[in-house]
């Protein structure tokens, strides 16, 4: 099977070694190489995987479509609305055999909580934050696609736990959407906090000088705690706190991924996860995150300086 991946960055990379792992041939291009029509010809690919920046992905996958390739796009499949309702309308052709990079719904301890009776949680919360300054070895977040306001931003690059929050809890309506910009990067939101529903919340940000990554539930049965970085879940039904250490790797969500979307090309079971992001029914979280973005509000503005 051979995999064209358009995009040479490290999201890319990753891709076209995992596919390489896999046992499919993988060829790489950058987006700048890409040249439409021309190089799916000389390729003649199987499938295509687009780990390009946000804003130019509708033109890809239309092609894709139109000639019957399925795809796996990265994240967030778009930050606009009527961009996205347009890609929806392109990619019907071949959307229950392509998939979205939500690769987290393969994380075990999301995966536990999956397997659970949410019903009776009346109060979550997910949240992320890391110092972006400190992401890669020489790095420029201003030179960056986190620094574009157009497809950057905290919310769409970590829409991660948007999603999971989305999915564990699809009836939890959009509130309120709060950001802090930077007077350097006009439109830009370097922390944002959304409001899902009457309990629920979902903040992500580019400042904390600690990596986190936690989920917290709270029901009138159960409650739990989720440290994702330290691979730590603590849970609770009123009769006494149980511990659970999870040890994953990071790269393993990606290749569980990446091997359900090798199952949906060839036509073959894909995996028993409980969440699969297959493109047709990953696109309610796709919804949410561009709605989410297109209602934020800016109450004020963090310093520092961010090269």
């Amino acid at each position: 099977m051979r995999i064209l991946v358009i995009g040479a960055g490290s999201i890319g990379r990753r891709h076209h070694a995992n596919l390489g792992t896999l046992g499919a041939e993988a060829v790489l291009v950058p987006f700048r190489a890409f040249a439409g029509e021309q190089t799916l010809d000389e390729v003649t690919p199987d499938a295509v995987v687009i780990a390009t920046a946000t804003q130019v992905r509708t033109s890809p996958i239309a092609l894709c479509a139109a000639r019957g390739l399925p795809f796996y796009c990265e994240k967030p499949l778009a930050y606009d609305a009527g961009e996205l309702a347009t890609i929806e309308a392109a990619a019907a052709p071949v959307a229950d055999r392509s998939m979205l990079g939500f690769m987290m719904r393969y994380h075990p301890a999301f995966r536990d909580l999956a397997q659970r009776d949410l019903s009776d949680i009346y109060r979550f919360s997910f949240e992320i934050g890391h110092d972006v300054r400190q992401w890669r070895a020489n790095w420029s977040f201003a030179a960056s696609y986190a620094a574009k306001p157009a497809g950057g931003g905290v919310l769409l690059d970590l829409c991660h736990e948007l999603d999971m929050a989305a999915t564990l809890f699809p009836e939890a309506a959009l509130g309120a959407v709060t950001s802090l910009g930077h007077a350097s990067f006009p439109g830009v939101d370097f922390a944002t906090r959304i409001n899902l529903g009457a309990g629920g919340t979902v903040a992500m940000d580019y400042l904390s000088p600690v990596s986190l990554r936690r989920i917290a539930l709270r029901g009138t049965g159960q409650c739990h705690d989720l440290d994702l970085i330290a691979g730590r879940m603590v849970s609770d039904t009123g009769k006494a706190p149980q511990t659970r250490d999870i040890v994953f790797d990071r790269n393993t969500m990606f290749l569980d991924a990446m091997r359900d979307f090798l199952a949906l090309v060839e036509g073959r079971q894909t995996s028993d996860v409980e969440h699969l992001p297959r493109f047709d029914l990953a696109l309610p979280a796709c919804r949410l995150i561009a709605a989410a973005w297109q209602v934020r509000q800016f109450a004020g503005e963090v310093e520092g300086d961010y090269p």
